[in-house]
């Protein structure tokens, strides 16, 4: 546990130059990419050479992942992919590296925007052999809006795949960003021998070790020993790397933190190869947490009172307990435990008795956290995704992205005895995000409306309802692609038309749902006093 020792009584008075040093100490970085790329396997690795594991989970590709600490939900483990954000603090050099790995796939983009929203630089995985691939992009453009340095790791480099300069070229005409690789491989894909550390100029030479669930041995060498033992491929190696210094592909911190250029390096994440220098680019080269500007523009300092947004929630981490737990970045000064906040949202006022910081599912009490740190409130349930919790209780820090449904189904319980149970699990469900509960009066609390931004979240709906809360359902699709916000004067005309069904949210929100947006462009033009408010799929 890498929270200060200190007692809560001491620690609302902790001067603003040990705030700052605490939080320069922090790093609070996501991991993002296309889906099978890595994500979850280099989050473990990074833990193991963190000294946080003594063995990683991840090291037989899909059927091996029962041990990833960061997918924990059992649908994770089945599947083989990462449904939800998780969160892992490590401790590395004397600095504290909170690390959010996050969803792939498309169809769980809200989750992994909103991750986004908590953290101050990004790792970006590429698929040595598939480069860029299109979730990469969109979550690059993300990065691109939100101005979060990127550190590109090549991954897979023990598997055939591009060349090297080929794939610098691809993320630079994609990216915009000018690639300047930290570690070059010796070895092309297939063939990973090693790796040349650019910055030192010495050659490291990876054994891996049997089966992969433990670090690679490593045997570091001078440039005259390493031409003796790889030859052509070292000199090959150095004589690239050279290039790369030729045409201004050394790093520069002023650059990367100016979103002008992006380190790289090379892994073989699943031998655990090369992640080592990965997690010392976060000490080295990610940035520490800053100033934060609130709703209104102006900025909340580092060592101001206590301010934090939450950006998640999560039921089910302890199934013995069916608890709830809010995850908050915090932005401005220092959390102690028994400490009073009050919701922004609300004006509620909340003492914070009962925190935690997270590894994986694993849950230990914090006492005193920084800014950058990312701390959990348990059973904290009047609290909402995107609320302020601060001190003072004015501050507020801007909303989080908000994606527009595109996919619409109605709900029932298989077994109308354990109506309990699935009401529980919809309201759980839907306060997590993982789908929208909505009600109306044609299908009632019996029968609510689902809306997701992609189909496979009714995937997990079907499966967490069924082995969660022990109530299966029942979907039925429906003929809607789209969603407009509204306001109560408009209700009586959109009643009368056919294809249109107005909705309510658990917040109070009218929403009235189409089946395309012909329908919509339709509506407003035979009725020019309509106002149906888009809701915008922000990214930023």
């Amino acid at each position: 546990m890498s929270a200060d020792t200190q007692t809560p009584a001491q620690t609302s008075d902790i001067p603003a130059p040990k705030i700052l040093a605490e939080a320069g100490r922090r790093r609070t970085i996501a991991v993002i990419s296309h889906p099978d790329a890595g994500k979850s396997t280099l989050t473990e690795a990074l833990a193991l050479h963190a000294k946080a594991l003594r063995e990683a989970g991840a090291v037989h590709g899909r059927g091996g992942r029962a041990g990833v600490v960061t997918d924990w939900q059992d649908m994770e483990k089945q599947r083989g992919i990462s449904i939800s954000s998780a969160v892992v603090q490590l401790d590395h050099r004397d600095q504290v590296i909170n690390v959010v790995d996050t969803p792939g796939h498309a169809d769980f983009s809200e989750d992994t925007y909103r991750a986004l929203t908590a953290v101050d630089a990004v790792i970006m995985l590429v698929d040595a052999a598939r480069g860029m691939e299109v979730q990469t992009r969109k979550l690059f453009g993300v990065c691109k809006t939100r101005g979060l340095p990127v550190i590109t790791v090549i991954n897979k480099w023990d598997r055939p795949g591009q060349e090297a300069l080929q794939l610098l070229d691809e993320i630079e005409s994609i990216t915009g960003l000018k690639p300047t690789p930290m570690t070059w491989p010796v070895g092309i894909a297939g063939d990973f021998r090693g790796l040349l550390e650019r910055g030192s100029g010495e050659y490291v030479k990876y054994t891996r070790a049997p089966g992969g669930a433990t670090l690679a041995l490593e045997e570091r060498m001078d440039a005259v020993r390493a031409e003796a033992v790889e030859g052509s491929a070292w000199v090959q190696a150095v004589e690239e790397s050279d290039l790369l210094s030729i045409s201004d592909g050394d790093h520069d911190e002023e650059a990367f933190l100016a979103f002008r250029t992006t380190p790289v390096y090379f892994t073989a994440a699943v031998a655990n190869t090369g992640v080592g220098q990965v997690l010392d680019s976060l000490v080295d080269v990610a940035p520490s947490p800053r100033d934060q500007p609130d709703v209104a523009g102006a900025t909340q300092p580092l060592p101001g009172r206590f301010s934090a947004q939450i950006f998640k929630t999560q039921t089910g981490m302890n199934p013995a307990h069916r608890d709830r737990l809010a995850f908050a970045r915090i932005h401005s000064g220092v959390f102690h435990r028994g400490m009073t906040v009050r919701d922004n949202r609300t004006g509620r006022p909340m003492v914070l008795k009962h925190v935690q910081t997270v590894f994986g599912a694993d849950r230990s009490t914090v006492d005193v956290a920084y800014p950058g740190d990312v701390i959990g409130l348990v059973n904290a349930r009047h609290i909402n995704v995107g609320d302020t919790i601060s001190e003072a209780g004015k501050v507020e820090y801007p909303p989080l992205p908000v994606f527009a449904p595109e996919h619409f189904r109605t709900v029932r319980p298989k077994d109308l005895g354990s109506g309990k149970s699935f009401r529980q699990g919809l309201r759980e469900l839907d306060a997590e995000g993982v789908v929208r509960v909505l009600i109306n009066d044609a299908h009632g609390l019996g029968e609510p409306i689902l809306s997701a931004v992609g189909a496979l979240q009714f995937d997990v709906v079907q499966y967490r309802m069924t082995n969660e809360y022990r109530s299966p359902v029942r979907f039925t699709e429906l003929g809607f692609t789209t969603a407009r916000l509204i306001e109560p004067d408009v209700l009586p005309i959109l009643r009368t038309k056919r294809d249109v069904e107005v909705v309510e949210n658990a917040d109070g929100q009218m929403f009235a749902l189409f089946t395309d947006e012909w329908r919509v462009r339709g509506i407003e033009r035979d009725n020019p006093g309509i106002k149906l408010q888009p809701l915008v799929a922000t990214s930023a």
